[in-house]
This record gives structure tokens, sequence and C-alpha cells, in this order.
């Protein structure tokens, strides 16, 4: 890949950083953090989102919105990363009085610009931010991270049938194309995807890319056609990345480890017992 030896080791310390966190919290869905680490971190630290570090709400600012809200703890982390929230607000998760819970809230934090957890509502949400900055003649841009298996829920198309209706090419879908859902493969539950075709069907410009790759992925999003249309990126990915038991794995969607297979964890993100205390 083609992230840097630097970055490859602030990725390896934010995974690191997630587990603790979420196994003190009681809960997480660690696989699902894991598989857009890159992509979030990219976004935020490598100069695709356009924002005002002093001021959360600078009206020309890009938006964000994680779809996929169950990973919101990978999120949480790198607005820590990027110094947008405190450490010690972080390591708070599912703690008494914490202001981060589960999924991304607006009321946790001002960085958070959609409420989502409950799946399939991000993208007509990032549509409607697409249509209100396109009557204000905003530069600033929407981005969307989607789950695959999100995408069998039925308000994501109504989305994808009217964005292209209104020339929304400031919105951008990210498709963390794992391949995984909850409970199983997305090919065993509603068989081959064809992501791109079907998008592309509805009047969306496609591209796809590695989305552990960070150049690649910074690549793809800035590379454009000029067509007038809403974007998506279908970015593969190995969900539960960086943890061999986790890795393409369905039955670590939400899931903490047990005895055994906390030395799995321990050993390949090299945490202390004192860590977890």
């Amino acid at each position: 890949m083609a992230n840097s030896i630097e970055e490859i080791k602030e990725l390896s310390a934010l995974r690191k950083k997630i587990f603790i966190t979420g196994y003190k919290g009681g809960m997480a869905h660690l696989a699902s953090c894991y598989s857009c680490l890159e992509m979030l971190y990219a976004l935020y630290l490598k100069g695709v989102l356009k924002y005002d570090p002093a001021n959360a709400r600078w009206k020309d600012r890009d938006r964000f919105i994680l779809s996929k809200g169950h990973a919101g703890l990978a999120l949480y982390g790198v607005l820590m990363k990027a110094g947008l929230i405190d450490e010690k607000i972080y390591d708070s998760y599912l703690m008494e009085g914490s202001l981060i819970g589960g999924e991304p809230c607006m009321r946790d934090s001002e960085w958070i610009e959609a409420t989502t957890g409950s799946l399939g509502h991000g993208l007509s949400m990032g549509m409607g931010m697409a249509m209100a900055l396109k009557a204000e003649k905003s530069p600033a841009k929407v981005y969307v991270m989607l789950g695959d298996g999100e995408c069998e829920e039925g308000t994501i198309w109504e989305t994808v049938m009217t964005a292209p209706a209104f020339g929304l090419d400031n919105l951008i879908a990210i498709l963390d194309c794992n391949d995984i859902q909850k409970m199983d493969f997305i090919e065993k539950t509603i068989g081959t995807a064809n992501w791109k075709e079907r998008w592309e069907s509805f009047g969306w410009e496609t591209d796809e890319t590695d989305g552990h790759d960070m150049e690649a992925f910074v690549e793809t999003l800035a590379r454009s056609s000029n067509s007038g249309k809403p974007k998506l990126v279908i970015a593969h990915t190995v969900k539960g990345k960086g943890v061999s038991i986790m890795e393409n794995n369905p039955n670590w969607h939400f899931k903490l480890p047990g005895r055994k297979e906390l030395k799995v964890f321990k050993e390949e993100l090299g945490i202390m017992d004192s860590e977890l205390e």
C-alpha cells in the first residue's frame, strides 16, 4: 500500500485505541470501525475535507456524514487524532455522563453533521444538505460513507434515484465495500451486488479504489469527469482489517473477544494487560 511508515504507525495506534476504548466501554462494532479507518483518516488528516479547526460551523465547510453509524468509535477516534475532540471525552466512551456513545450524535459534538445509526438515512440527509449548498452557491461538498449491507435499505435507493435529477455533483457517496453485512456475506444474502452497474443505471458517476490505500483513495475522490452528476466511490475494504481472527469474518460484526481471542488482539495490536484495566 502507499501509506507512509508514519501513517501506518498512526493507524495501528488508532486501532489499538479503538479496541481499548470499546473493550472498556463494554461493546463496540470493532470490525466495522477497522474496515473504514484509513478512509476516515484520509478525509480528515490528508486534506480531503475542507474545514476550519477553529470554527466547526464555518458555512463553506465540507460536510461528512457517517451513515454506517455503528463505526462511530472510528470516526470519533479520527476526530481526536485531528485535534477536534479531546482525548478525555473519547476515553469516556459509554461511561456515565459521557458525550460519546455507540453512534455519532449531533448533540455530542459540533463536528458531527448528522445523527446516524438507524441505517439507510445518511444519504438522504446528505442529499438535502447538497441541495441547500447548491441553492446558496456554496463551493462546499457533502461526503456520505455507507456500508454495503446498508445499501439494502429502501431509502438509499430513493436518494440514488433522485440526486442525479438535481445535478448534485457536490454529493459524494463513499461505499465501504467489505462484502459483509451484519450476519453474513452480501453474496449469500442478496446475491452479487453489482453496485457499479446499479448506481450508474440511476445516473451516478462511479469509480473504484482500495479503501485501505489512502493515496489511491484520495486520488479517486479528487478525480472528476465534470459530468454534473453525483459520484459514488466504491472502496474495497476488509472488514476487521488489522486483526487476523476478525478479518473477513462475519461473526465479528458486533462482538468483543473472549479470553482466548483476547490474546490475539493483545498480541497483534500491541496491548498490555495494564492498558485494559
